[in-house]
């Protein structure tokens, strides 16, 4: 009797276990770029190619492989980083499965070239599909360069799963982004089809988040240390206005290494309660040590996930933590009434010593000399000194004067010493003189009629609309009434509207008289140059898109200033899952984004002639019952269904 039981050929189990490890390109990135920091490599080279399909490279100047080790790398559990069961909880390093090297040559061409700083040659190693071609000395520097291309040429159906070029890339840089952050002390630089992205040089964690997320971002973070025996906290905190409506800046990095974690992203997210806006997400950038034994990474195969020892006593502290930087640095109220927020110091400040402060007193300085000229003009009025007198005298005694022959007003105004409202007598007497003696006459008009006809009541008896709670607009038809859903109705105008702009590739724009400047980070900008064109077509005007920021000179005349910034956020979060290839599928994207962000909010009070132009408009549309996104505009309720409810 034959066994149905047999071992799978290697090639086979490499490919079967490429499935966990290599998910898409940015599987093949992630696991590279930890081997090169595994190397103790000071400075890491990625350059991609369509998005990580074609090829993915990364060199290093580590400390390189011999001839025997450039072979072995390739085995599978073949690794250099742990020895013995009890190494797991004692784990120093990124990598220590010898899984990802194996799954990688078993899915994909690769290229291998090393050398040791201590060797005069290096060596050359060429697989395609589990099975070695050649491998041969080689003049190479020193280090290790891995070049994977054609990734899942033998799996087509894996191949076909993945995304467009956008969405691929995008999931190179997140991680490119989490290894960088991890480790600010390498120079890290990415090159995406022969262009540069990132040239981060070695630095402190402040500065490589600047310079990963542009130069902006220093002015959002906020500090956050502490040290306890459980864990020690360190990174940054976005203040609570620079949230944003996606998730994607929030990094928790645990002895190093990248992990994704709910319970603590809670914690964080409960240290800003009461500070954010419905809808949005704090930005945070937190670096957590604590020793190794306390933590398990060995969960999956991405390593991103790990069990803690005491996860309520974590929870607690970096809550805590968080909290009290928060407060710290005037980012949220403090709770003690009695207390001047101005008198904190921060703990930078704690030991160093105060500078007792210097006066400088001026000997020659005589504050009396300035009241002299003041005192003499006092004695002046107090003795009755008038300054209008000569003014007076020359304006009605003058002779040839307009008033030099009027006796009466003279005679009205008498002098009057000692008092200062004598300046004021007569002024009545003398305008009725001015305007009597130029024989000026005014026309008087009472005006009865209002400039606003629709403020009369007879007009407000012939409304032919009503707003309900702020969201529905309720409108009178023979038949009945229709009610209709603002938002939604606003929604499905604006779609039409912006999608017509786009089909026709003419919109009118308005001029900035101040260019807008907004920062990015580099894949949003990578992003904006994809749809530049349809930007265009809108309305925008571009002025420049650099590697961290755009410059706006014109905008669409629907959208105002302040309304740039959101609009375009999020589009970008619209567009950041999938970016469509066809241009129609990208144009009804990009006008369901703005129509949404861009439709007035439940809640906002419209008057008469707005509530008018939402119903005429809807009713103007090709698709009038529904919104852009498959929800009902309007309802109809005849009088017969209301007459009904009475019986």
């Amino acid at each position: 009797m034959s066994s149905v039981i047999r071992l799978l050929p290697d090639h086979v189990a490499n490919q079967i276990a490429a499935g966990e490890v290599v998910q898409r390109p940015a599987s093949v990135v992630k696991e590279l770029l930890e081997n090169a920091v595994d190397a103790g490599a000071t400075a890491i080279k990625l350059v991609i190619k369509d998005a990580g399909k074609t090829l993915i490279q990364v060199i290093d100047n580590g400390k390189g492989m011999n001839e025997i080790d450039a072979r072995m790398c390739f085995e599978r559990h073949a690794t250099s980083k742990i020895s013995i069961a009890e190494d797991l909880f004692q784990l120093q390093t990124k990598g220590f499965r010898g899984e990802a090297l194996a799954s990688i040559a078993a899915i994909a061409h690769v290229e291998l070239k090393t050398k040791e700083h201590r060797a005069e040659l290096g060596t050359q190693v060429i697989i395609e599909g589990s099975k070695i071609i050649s491998q041969e000395m080689a003049v190479v520097p020193s280090g290790t360069s891995f070049s994977v291309k054609n990734l899942f040429f033998n799996i087509p159906a894996r191949r076909n799963f993945l995304k467009s070029d956008q969405v691929e890339l995008r999931h190179v840089i997140d991680e490119f982004e989490r290894v960088a952050l991890a480790h600010p002390n390498i120079q890290f630089t990415c090159i995406n089809n022969g262009s540069e992205m990132f040239n981060l040089p070695s630095s402190n964690i402040r500065q490589r988040i600047v310079n990963v997320f542009g130069g902006k971002t220093n002015e959002k973070l906020v500090p956050v240390q502490e040290t306890t025996e459980i864990v020690e906290i360190n990174g940054f905190v976005a203040k609570p206005e620079f949230a944003k409506k996606s998730r994607g800046e929030q990094f928790f990095f645990v002895n190093d290494r990248f992990i994704k974690s709910g319970y603590l992203h809670h914690a964080v997210t409960a240290a800003f309660e009461g500070l954010l806006k419905d809808g949005t997400h704090p930005s945070y950038f937190l670096y957590l040590n604590l020793p190794p034994n306390s933590i398990d990474i060995n969960i999956h195969p991405t390593k991103t996930e790990i069990k803690f020892d005491d996860e309520q006593a974590l929870y607690a502290i970096l809550r805590a933590t968080i909290k009290h930087s928060l407060g710290q640095f005037n980012v949220a109220p403090v709770l003690d009434f009695h207390k001047d927020s101005d008198l904190d110091v921060p703990y930078s400040y704690e030991g160093t010593q105060s500078v007792e402060p210097t006066v400088e007193v001026d000997a020659f300085y005589n504050p009396f000399e300035s009241m002299k000229a003041s005192n003499n003009l006092a004695q002046q009025m107090g003795s009755g000194f008038n300054p209008f007198e000569t003014v007076k005298q020359k304006s009605f005694n003058g002779g040839g004067g307009s008033f030099g022959s009027n006796q009466s007003f003279q005679d009205k105004k008498q002098h009057k010493s000692g008092g200062w409202e004598t300046l004021y007598e007569g002024i009545s007497d003398a305008k009725e003189i001015i305007l009597t003696s130029a024989n000026h006459q005014i026309d008087e008009e009472i005006i009865t009629g209002s400039l606003f006809d629709d403020d009369t009541p007879q007009a407000a008896n012939h409304q032919k609309s009503y707003q309900f709670q702020k969201k529905y607009i309720i409108s009178p038809i023979k038949s009945g009434m229709i009610i209709i859903d603002q938002r939604r109705a606003h929604q499905r105008i604006l779609y039409e509207h912006y999608l017509h702009s786009l089909a026709v590739k003419q919109n009118a724009s308005q001029q900035l008289l101040f260019p807008l400047s907004l920062y990015y980070t580099a894949y949003e900008l990578d992003l904006l140059r994809n749809i530049q064109q349809q930007l265009l077509q809108m309305g925008f005007l571009f002025d420049e898109i650099s590697k961290e920021k755009i410059v706006i000179l014109g905008i669409p005349v629907s959208i105002t200033e302040s309304e740039v910034s959101i609009v375009l956020e999020d589009l970008l979060n619209d567009l950041q899952d999938d970016v469509p290839n066809e241009t129609d599928v990208l144009n009804d994207r990009i006008a369901k984004s703005l129509a949404q962000s861009l439709a007035i909010k439940t809640g906002t009070y419209l008057t008469e002639k707005e509530q008018e132009h939402i119903v005429n408009s809807l009713f103007g549309c090709e698709n009038s019952q529904t919104s852009p996104f498959g929800k009902t505009t309007f309802i109809t309720m005849k009088v017969e269904d209301i007459d009904k409810k009475f019986m």
